[in-house]
């Protein structure tokens, strides 16, 4: 019997099943989220790679999804990051994209290229967000 995947292992085990040229931009995309912070977790969740706030936060109810910073959503020759809290954010950058009544935003991604673009963005976006967090 197989030993159950810890949360990297499925990340990376997920990664290593796209097309090659998909994988590297999820991959590089993976280094800048956990880069940004230490206190960023990764995991599988809806069946794609996302990213949580590991730190001490004040109770909450966990529908809230406040620990939710990125879940990927990837799509034939884009990747979205969905951001459920995003709107909380002020992204001056113009990276967040979307006006949806539940509070989402969503950045997306191209290529390889795209992502360097965008990275400072992404990671201003990411801080700003961390900065927010209720934290315990």
């Amino acid at each position: 019997m197989k030993a159950k995947l810890n949360d990297q292992e499925q990340v990376c085990e997920h990664i290593q099943k796209l097309e090659p040229a998909l994988a590297q931009v999820v991959e590089t995309l993976r280094q800048i989220i956990l880069g940004t912070d230490p206190e960023i977790g990764e995991r599988i969740k809806w069946n794609n790679p996302s990213f949580y706030y590991t730190g001490e936060m004040v109770e909450f109810d966990p529908k809230e999804y406040k620990r939710d910073l990125i879940v990927m959503n990837l799509h034939k020759g884009r990747i979205m990051l969905v951001f459920p809290s995003g709107a909380k954010v002020n992204d001056q950058s113009g990276l967040l994209e979307g006006d949806y009544k539940d509070g989402r935003r969503i950045a997306i991604f191209k290529d390889l290229e795209d992502v360097q673009a965008k990275q400072g963005a992404l990671q201003k976006i990411i801080q700003d967000w961390l900065k927010l967090v209720e934290k315990g």
